[in-house]
C-alpha cells in the first residue's frame, strides 16, 4: 500500500447500550407461604462471564448453552472484554425482563393470560438470543412460570365464565321485570309510577352494561331484544293513554270554557242570578278534569262568576238586616208579653192572650237574617207548646165522656173499698194474719186509684 493510497476504513465499532435500571416497584408484605423470586444471575464476575462466553481472535462472540458453542455476533474492534460486556448486557436486559415478570407473578394482581403471553413473548427472545448468559436457564424459569400462569389462567377464566353466568342471570332478571311490568293490566296503572320503574330499570341496565363483564353477542341481542319490545309494548300503552287523556282534556276544557261565559253572562241578573250559577256548578262537576294549569284558569273565572253573584246577595241580606233591626225590637217585645200565658190560670184567658201575640206577631213580617227570625220563631213555639199541653191536660180532665168513665170506676172502687174494709175487719177479729195482710194491701191499692181519679 503506497503513502499516498487512502487507507480503508475501519467499520464502527457499535457502542454498548445503557444497561436499564430496574424499576422500583411497590413494597409488599412477604407471605409465609410466598417462595421468593428468583434473583438475576450475577454476571459481573469474570469467571462467570468466562463460563459462559468466549470471544475468538477475529471478535467473534459466542455463548456457551446446551454444552455447544453458539455464535451470537462479532465486535472486531474492541478488546474481548468489551466484547463479552456488550453481548452480557443484551443477556441481563433479557434476564431483567424475566426476574420483572416473575415478581408481577407473585405479587398478584396482574391478569395471568396477560403474563402468560409476556411470558411466550419472552421465551421467543431468550432462544437464540445474541447475548453472553445463562439462556437456558432464563428458558427453564420461563417455562415453570408458564406452567405455573396456565393453571392460574385456566381459574381465571373459570372465574370470567362465573361473572358471565352471574352477568347473564341478573340481566335476565332486569328483562323478567320489564316483561313483568309490560304483562300488567295497563289500563289500570299510575302511569307515572309505572314510567319511573321503566326508567329505574333501563338505568341499571346501562349501568350493567358498562359496568359488567362482556356478554358474547347473541345472547346480550337477545336479552336486549326482550328488554326492549317489553319497553316498546309499555310505551305503546302509555302512548295510547295520554292520547285518550289528551282528548279528554280537550273536551272537559271546551265544555268548562262554555260554563265560564254562560257564568259570566249571569252577572246582570245579580241575586236572582244564583239558582242558575248552582246548577251551573253542578254541570261544572260532571264535566271532568282539563288539566291542572287550564282547570285552576277556567275555575278562577267561574267562581269570579259566582263571587259577583254571591256579592249582590251579601249586599242585599245587609241591606234586609238593616231593615229587619226594628221589626227585631218588635218581636222581642212581643215575647216579653207572652210570658204572662204561663201565668195566666184561666186557660181561655191564656189563649185569647197568645193568640193576640201571635196575630201581631204575623202583621210584623219577615225578618232577616233568617237565623235571627227562627230563634225569635223558636222561642215563641216554646210559650205555644206550653199552653197545647195545658190545654189537652184540661181537655182530658173535663171530657164529659172521660168524667163519665171515671165516675163509674169510683163507684167500683168505693165498693172495692167496702168490702176490703169488711174482709180486714174480719181476718183482724179472727186473727189470720196472712188473710188481713193480703185485705190491707189490697185495700191500700184501691184507696191509691181513687185518689187518682180524684175520689
Amino acid at each position: 500500500m503506497s503513502a499516498t493510497e487512502p487507507s480503508k476504513p475501519t467499520p464502527p465499532v457499535p457502542a454498548p447500550p445503557t444497561a436499564p435500571l430496574p424499576r422500583k416497584l411497590p413494597a409488599k408484605a412477604p407471605a409465609a407461604a410466598q417462595t421468593p423470586a428468583a434473583p438475576v444471575a450475577p454476571t459481573s464476575s469474570p469467571e462467570e462471564v468466562a463460563k459462559w462466553g468466549r470471544v475468538s481472535e477475529d471478535g467473534t462472540v459466542e455463548v456457551l448453552e446446551n454444552d455447544a458453542w453458539r455464535v451470537v455476533g462479532q465486535y472486531p474492534d474492541g478488546t474481548p472484554d468489551e466484547a463479552l460486556a456488550y453481548f452480557v448486557r443484551k443477556y441481563d436486559d433479557i434476564a431483567f425482563k424475566v426476574h420483572t415478570l416473575e415478581q408481577r407473578h407473585q405479587a398478584g394482581g396482574a391478569s395471568a393470560s396477560d403474563l402468560a403471553k409476556q411470558a411466550a413473548h419472552l421465551l421467543e427472545e431468550a432462544t437464540d438470543a445474541a447475548a453472553v448468559g445463562d439462556l437456558a436457564g432464563l428458558r427453564d424459569r420461563l417455562n415453570a412460570l408458564t406452567a405455573s400462569l396456565s393453571e392460574a389462567t385456566a381459574q381465571e377464566a373459570q372465574a370470567a365464565k362465573e361473572l358471565v353466568d352471574k352477568a347473564i342471570a341478573e340481566r335476565t332478571a332486569l328483562v323478567e321485570r320489564a316483561e313483568a311490568i309490560a304483562a300488567r293490566d295497563l289500563s289500570k296503572v299510575q302511569w307515572k309510577q309505572v314510567t319511573a320503574e321503566l326508567s329505574d330499570l333501563f338505568d341499571e341496565w346501562q349501568a350493567h352494561q358498562q359496568n359488567g363483564p362482556r356478554l358474547s353477542k347473541s345472547v346480550s341481542q337477545q336479552l336486549w331484544k326482550r328488554f326492549r319490545d317489553a319497553r316498546a309494548a309499555v310505551d305503546k300503552h302509555r302512548r295510547a293513554f295520554y292520547a285518550e287523556l289528551d282528548d279528554a282534556h280537550k273536551s272537559a276544557r271546551d265544555a268548562k270554557t262554555r260554563l265560564v261565559e254562560r257564568a259570566e253572562a249571569l252577572a246582570p241578573r245579580g241575586v236572582d242570578g244564583i239558582p242558575a250559577y248552582r246548577t251551573l256548578l253542578d254541570e261544572w262537576k260532571s264535566a271532568g278534569r282539563a288539566g291542572r294549569k287550564v282547570d285552576d284558569a277556567l275555575w278562577a273565572r267561574f267562581k269570579a262568576a259566582g263571587d259577583a253573584l254571591y256579592s249582590a246577595r251579601a249586599e242585599q241580606a245587609a241591606a234586609e238586616e238593616a231593615d229587619s233591626a226594628p221589626k227585631i225590637e218588635a218581636r222581642q217585645a212581643l215575647l216579653e208579653e207572652a210570658k204572662a200565658v204561663a201565668d195566666e190560670a184561666n186557660i181561655k184567658s191564656a189563649r185569647a192572650l197568645l193568640t193576640r201575640i201571635q196575630r201581631q206577631w204575623d202583621e210584623i213580617g219577615r225578618i232577616f237574617p233568617r237565623e235571627k227570625e227562627r230563634a225569635l220563631d223558636d222561642r215563641l213555639r216554646v210559650v205555644e207548646q206550653s199552653l197545647k199541653a195545658r190545654e189537652e191536660v184540661d181537655w182530658k180532665k173535663n171530657n164529659p165522656e172521660t168524667k163519665a168513665r171515671a165516675n163509674d170506676m169510683s163507684s167500683q172502687l168505693l165498693e172495692a173499698i167496702e168490702k176490703l174494709e169488711a174482709e180486714l175487719a174480719a181476718a183482724e177479729k179472727a186473727g189470720d194474719k196472712k188473710a188481713a195482710k193480703a185485705a190491707a194491701d189490697a185495700l191500700e191499692a184501691r184507696r191509691t186509684w181513687l185518689s187518682a181519679l180524684g175520689g
